[in-house]
């Protein structure tokens, strides 16, 4: 299991956390863990973006979805960043209107992938 799946089942969590609850016997459950990942989003945002860049899946299927998830996740700080900051900070609050359908995929992905699936 390669560190880019793990990376994209907890950030699916934090994403769909809404989504969650509807799971059967063990929603209440996942969905608490994922409020408490949740409080972890801007450095696990950071994290992936940084891993995804760095092991060089920003060109695959992977990447591309877990750059997406790591945007909505750093909304918050993308101000910050000089230049470009701003654009990416509109592209994050855009895609946070598909904030849980972007995060179902992104866990599904990191399932799947987890398993050997795809």
């Amino acid at each position: 299991m390669e560190i880019i799946h793990i990376l994209n089942i907890v950030a699916g969590l934090i994403l769909c956390v809404g989504f969650l609850e509807a799971i059967p016997k063990m929603g209440k459950h996942l969905a608490k863990f994922a409020k408490w990942l949740g409080g972890f989003d801007t450095i696990i945002g950071i994290v992936l973006i940084i891993y995804v860049i760095w092991a060089g899946y920003w060109n695959g299927l992977y990447g591309i979805i877990a750059i997406f998830a790591g945007l909505i996740m750093i909304v918050g700080i993308l101000p910050a960043i000089p230049a470009i900051g701003k654009s990416l900070e509109k592209i994050a609050k855009w895609l946070g209107g598909f904030q849980g359908i972007i995060g179902i995929i992104v866990l599904l992905l990191g399932i799947l992938g987890a398993t050997g699936t795809i």
